[in-house]
């Protein structure tokens, strides 16, 4: 087997290539959204909030995300940068968790990815107030239509409130599933410009 996709993953020395690997046979193997997270964050009293995101990159600075800065997450992030992921891979029985400090990425990073979204997905962020109280389905619809008719010509620029957060990770960790519940398990801690790499119990 594949010491970074088989049985021997857990001697892998880094966690990027074998996320990598990973992150390439759940595409192939996911029927819906491999790239579907988990993301936590907290709120200011310290209860946790947790909702299903898309990953929409990731490199050895970590792992982003994108979303309204005025929602939920966006204050909560601003207010506690600090969040946790969970990708989990139901057909390959894998699942892999960070966490770590969060910043946002750059203006051109965030450009680049909103100008990449269907037109359609790039007006409904300047429509939709996210997390916020909605009074009807039909006000949704209606600030869509507004929107696209201001945008009907010409580039749809992104919105201010509108922008990518990277997870910069403290520790990764790597699970697969094994039988009686005797999973394999290996977490990568940052440790100054490396990483430590332990083995827990499952």
């Amino acid at each position: 087997m594949d010491a970074l996709t088989g049985g021997d993953f857990t001697e892998a020395q880094e966690p990027y290539a074998l996320f990598e690997a990973w992150f390439e046979e759940a595409k192939a193997s996911e029927p819906n959204d491999p790239n579907a997270i988990a993301l936590a964050t907290a709120d200011a009293s310290g209860l946790p909030n947790v909702r299903m995101v898309l990953l929409k990159g990731f490199d050895p600075r970590g792992f982003v995300f994108y979303t309204n800065t005025e929602s939920n997450k966006g204050r909560e992030l601003e207010a506690n940068p600090q969040a946790a992921l969970c990708l989990h891979w139901k057909s390959l029985r894998r699942q892999v968790r960070v966490r770590g400090a969060v910043e946002r990425v750059s203006d051109e990073e965030a450009d680049a990815y909103y100008a990449s979204r269907p037109r359609q997905s790039r007006i409904g962020a300047w429509a939709s107030q996210q997390s916020r109280p909605l009074e009807s389905r039909f006000a949704l619809e209606k600030a869509v239509a507004v929107n696209a008719a201001k945008y009907a010509v010409g580039e749809i620029p992104r919105p201010p409130h509108w922008t990518g957060f990277r997870i910069l990770p403290q520790t990764i960790e790597f699970w697969a599933d094994r039988p009686f519940r005797l999973h394999d398990r290996v977490v990568f801690a940052r440790a100054g410009e490396g990483w430590e790499r332990t083995r827990l119990y499952p």
